[in-house]
């Protein structure tokens, strides 16, 4: 079962940082998990559309120019970084999952996915993009990286939007997984992956169901288990 490290290593490091990017590298995680925006051209690694929750500005996100957002502080000294910081910082070394927050952001992270794909040896599969805004995915159709699609809720009916979409994965939040839905995502020939676990307890009753990924605060709880 991959773990995925959600926003990095959220639980022990600023979340969406280069510091918790790297904390879950080196504990090992096979992923990173990360949520990006656009703002003044550049795409920036920033969970929420209003800066007061993760970093010490306040307001509407887009309110502000990218110089300013560059230099708060993001927890600990740290910065919010560009998406091409993150890659850089990564290295080839897990798989990208980067979740479409923010509208208007799947043309952007795919022109740059393309530079680091042809010029800086990346392969598609390296990356995983993800969202819960339809329209965003749709731009991504046929574009040649794999794709997964959220359900805030029930992802019973996802077959249809998983077709139409050419999605490589559906990702359910914790509450919603079943043994009959990991069979049912299986047999599309599509993977199942499960957010936000952090109790070891549900890591093991997942992997036991056959889920192929879950993401979690805590990179190195999961990997404890595989020793």
């Amino acid at each position: 079962m991959l773990c995925i490290g959600h926003r990095g290593a959220a639980g022990l490091e600023p979340e969406n940082t280069i510091r918790s990017v790297r904390r879950a590298l080196e504990m090992g995680a096979g992923g990173v998990e990360i949520d990006v925006h656009c703002l003044d051209g550049e795409i920036i690694v920033i969970h929420d559309s209003r800066l007061n929750r993760t970093t010490n500005g306040s307001g509407p996100l887009r309110r502000h120019t990218l110089a300013a957002v560059r230099h708060l502080d993001a927890g600990m000294g740290e910065r919010v970084p560009l998406l091409r910081e993150v890659l850089d910082a990564v290295q080839r070394r897990a798989l990208v999952n980067i979740e479409l927050k923010g509208r208007g952001t799947a043309v952007p992270v795919l022109k740059l996915l393309r530079e680091y794909t042809v010029h800086r040896g990346w392969m598609p599969s390296d990356f995983l993009i993800s969202s819960f805004h339809r329209t965003e995915l749709r731009l991504l159709r046929g574009a040649g990286f794999p794709v997964g699609i959220l359900f805030a809720r029930s992802a019973r009916l996802f077959r249809p939007l998983a077709r139409a979409l050419g999605a490589w994965s559906v990702h359910v939040p914790l509450s919603q997984v079943t043994p009959g839905l990991v069979a049912r995502v299986h047999a599309d020939d599509r993977k199942l992956l499960v957010f936000t676990v952090n109790s070891p307890a549900d890591m093991e009753r997942l992997e036991k169901m056959g889920v192929d990924g879950i993401f979690t605060d805590y990179p190195n709880l999961m990997l404890e288990l595989a020793k």
